[in-house]
């Protein structure tokens, strides 16, 4: 996942950027995804870790918080406006038949927790919970 690559993202367009302090991004993924919502013109607003989702942690049942790694203001090809919330994570743990391994595994539970509570979350509030992963990312060469 490049989980080595970390690090303050320099923007091109901070004016699109929602937040107070420079962006970090925890692997070369984030930084792909944050250089798409800086460069990209039908983005119109971005933020990274901006909000807090609560959720029950399926392990300890103690309610806990789940930060999303992106919100995103955008305009599709038609001219409508959209808003979701964007969480960048390995294939290998968002899908049971990818998760490989007790760590996946567990990895796998935990997330689903979170994510569900972020789709009622964004439901309640009018946005779009959806998880990119490295094929979203990257597939082929080409970026949606």
């Amino acid at each position: 996942m490049g989980k080595f690559a970390s690090g303050r993202f320099s923007m091109k367009n901070p004016d699109k950027y929602v937040g107070g302090r420079t962006p970090l991004y925890r692997s070369s993924w984030e930084f792909a995804f944050m250089k798409f919502c800086d460069e990209s013109p039908s983005i119109s607003k971005w933020a990274s870790e901006s909000i807090k989702i609560p959720y029950r942690h399926p392990f300890t049942g103690q309610y806990t918080i789940y930060i999303p790694d992106f919100f995103i203001a955008y305009v599709d090809k038609n001219g409508k406006p959209h808003a979701e919330v964007i969480e960048i994570k390995p294939e290998n743990q968002t899908l049971v038949e990818k998760a490989k391994g007790r760590m996946n595994q567990g990895q796998l539970i935990v997330n689903k927790a979170k994510w569900q509570s972020a789709q009622a979350w964004c439901k309640n509030k009018g946005l779009r919970f959806r998880i990119v992963n490295e094929k979203d990312l990257f597939h082929q060469g080409k970026r949606r």
